[in-house]
């Protein structure tokens, strides 16, 4: 291994890679025309022409791309560790692409060539297969690589390059500004325009005409004008238009917990249009959200369950859509989530004097909806009926309990009652730690908020030293959420059964959770494995990945190479301007975390014709594809604000 002197060479040129639009049209078709190139996916780009609606070109040396060499396609910081994958595949839909590394690599800058370092790629377990992916491979270490600048991987006998990076202590900024620019485009009942909106995604408010949000009726009355009431704003829960308030709890409180850790990373210039008013512009997203969830809380402390229409339609863009809207009425399950989220919101609100009054009307709200919560002891877990679209709002008794004492947790930190403490104190192993390993992979928000509460001023000594002794006790189960990354090729270990529905959620809370073992000091003579686990999570989302793809929609113009193209969404619908970010005059908007790859694709409905995702690995159990039923591409493709949230969070961590 050796440093090499930075010489000049060639002139740079310039490449734009676009990606395969023939995808929709039988993609197992490529498998028989496999090349020793741009051969790591389905879906995986070619270089005939420029991204559409993508922003600046791609930048470049002229030299073939190959995403059989993976690396994080945004780049790294200079101290961070930076190991490249190279795969070759030998199970699943793309076994017959293999491919094998010449015995030298180097780490090339865009500015003329140069070769700035050198090294042979190690065989990753001696050449054994990674059965989660079906493929073996090779890992490239270039941590030695700290300059700044613009780089590339250079197989020098196969005459191929991986992606183009960036190393610089800023990498991530930009990124995290597109992720937490989709509650913005996420919006309802706002008009999304420019200098805030690209022009592409532009549209007037949503769901404000007549019979929409503003005068939503109740849907066990549908024809009653008396049920009427102002619901509008908030945010689209995902690829479609409704709105729910249990399912805002996850994003919610861990958009408030990414703050409350790295408060650095969240400046007040993410150009959206409360930009410059002093806050945060993550908080700003969260007051937005905050504000309908207000309107959703009645009079007597419940809550509505959730708001949305009565029919599928495509709402490209969401204006589009003018069926009337109807809410679910009050639950539980949605009283107890606001009373969690007006309390958390109130602490982390009460930061900032300008806010003083929402905090504090925040508080009693949240006091009156716990109490109301709590009037009920026949927990309601069938409000939601299915008459107004699409998921299914309802928790379990076992869920809700949680929840409530989440909200304790936040109520004893704002309010110092005492009976919220004594809540937590009964009924603290009710939360998700202590059902499951890995402590955040599931329901996050109550796994953080335990941990939180280790930190307040007038925690209780012996309940502060038992949870953090616990948490301890789970970081060093030996199990494959925290720690190592050498289990899997691909650096970055994720149990077979969470390879489900929405699995890129889990990934990024396997990444958080990493980091938390650092933040609560459980096992420091390990930070350094946790640290990279949590990284190695990032570049997983970035690109190293058995598709060469940077999981996040649309990201050319942020330096991605392939980005996923399309999600499923009512917005960037299949046929419409927004469905390709390749093919389509526009796209879907930047930043948008796909759902993940899907082991159980076959059995949410893809037709078992798609392949893939369905009977691959579970790492290949994904495709680059938005169409709707009988597709069912939902169920690998489409975001959620609840996936974002995750990812905001981790990627936080990593910008200064």
């Amino acid at each position: 291994m050796k440093l090499l002197t930075v010489c000049a060479l060639a002139a740079v040129a310039f490449i734009t890679v676009k990606g395969d639009g023939s995808l929709k049209a039988g993609l197992h078709k490529l498998k028989a025309r496999a090349t020793p190139l741009l051969a790591a996916a389905v879906g995986a780009p070619d270089t005939s022409g420029p991204a559409v609606g993508a922003g600046p070109l791609v930048r470049g040396p002229d030299v073939p791309l190959d995403l059989n060499i993976l690396v994080d396609q945004f780049g790294y910081r200079p101290a961070d560790s930076k190991i490249a994958v190279i795969r070759s595949a030998r199970e699943g839909f793309d076994a017959e692409r293999r491919f094998s590394p010449g015995d030298a690599y180097e780490v090339r800058s865009v500015d003329g060539n140069a070769p700035v370092f050198a090294a042979a790629p190690v065989p990753w377990k001696k050449g054994s297969i990674d059965r989660s992916a079906g493929d073996v491979g090779w890992w490239f270490d270039f941590s030695e690589v700290h300059a700044a600048g613009s780089y590339y991987l250079y197989d020098v006998q196969r005459n191929v390059r991986s992606a183009t990076f960036r190393i610089a202590p800023d990498v991530y900024h930009d990124i995290l500004k597109a992720a937490v620019r989709v509650y913005y485009y996420q919006r309802s009942g706002f008009e999304k325009k420019p200098p805030f909106a690209d022009a592409c995604w532009a549209d007037k408010a949503a769901y404000l005409g007549p019979g929409q949000d503003r005068s939503a009726r109740d849907i066990r009355t549908p024809d009653e004008t008396r049920s009427e009431q102002d619901l509008s704003g908030g945010w689209f829960d995902a690829g479609d238009t409704n709105k729910y308030v249990t399912f805002a709890s996850q994003p919610v409180h861990q958009l408030l917990t990414a703050y409350q850790q790295y408060p650095a990373a969240f400046t007040d210039d993410f150009d959206i249009p409360e930009s410059g008013n002093g806050i945060p512009d993550v908080i700003d997203e969260v007051r937005w959200e905050i504000e309908w969830l207000k309107k959703m809380q009645q009079p007597d402390g419940t809550s509505l369950l959730k708001v949305g229409a009565r029919k599928h339609v495509t709402a490209a863009p969401p204006s589009s859509d003018t069926q009337p809207r109807y809410y679910v009425g009050s639950c539980t399950s949605s009283t107890i989530a606001n009373a969690a989220m007006f309390a958390h919101a109130a602490r982390v609100f009460a930061g900032f004097p300008a806010l003083a009054k929402d905090a504090g009307d925040l508080k009693a709200r949240a006091v009156k909806a716990f109490d109301a919560y709590q009037a009920k002891p026949d927990k309601e877990t069938n409000c939601d009926d299915g008459k107004v679209l699409s998921g299914d709002a309802d928790q379990d008794r076992e869920t809700q309990e949680g929840i409530a004492v989440t909200a304790s947790i936040y109520l004893f930190a704002v309010t110092g009652e005492q009976r919220f403490h004594d809540y937590l104190k009964a009924n603290y192993r009710k939360l998700q730690p202590y059902k499951d390993v890995g402590w955040s992979r599931y329901h996050p928000q109550m796994g953080e908020a335990l941990l939180y509460y280790t930190r307040l001023p007038n925690a209780d000594s012996e309940l502060r030293a038992t949870v953090l002794a616990d948490k301890r006790s789970d970081v060093k189960g030996g199990h494959e959420v925290y720690g190592s990354s050498g289990e899997d090729l691909y650096r970055n270990p994720l149990g077979a059964q969470q390879y489900h529905w929405g699995s890129n959620s889990v990934r990024a809370s396997y990444g958080s959770t990493n980091l938390d073992a650092i933040d609560y000091r459980s096992d420091p003579d390990n930070d350094a494995a946790y640290r990279l686990r949590a990284l190695d999570t990032l570049h997983y989302f970035h690109g190293v990945n058995p598709f060469g793809i940077v999981y996040l929609t649309n990201m050319y113009r942020y330096g991605a190479t392939y980005s996923a193209n399309e999600v499923f969404s009512s917005w960037f619908s299949l046929g419409t301007r927004f469905s390709n970010a390749r093919t389509s005059a526009c796209g879907p908007a930047p930043g948008y975390l796909a759902g993940g790859p899907n082991a159980n694709a076959g059995k949410d409905g893809v037709p078992e014709q798609i392949v893939p995702p369905v009977g691959q690995p579970p790492q290949k159990s994904y495709r680059d594809w938005n169409k709707p039923w009988p597709d069912a591409s939902y169920a690998v493709t489409e975001p959620s604000n609840v996936y974002q949230a995750g990812y905001v969070k981790l990627i936080a961590a990593f910008v200064p």
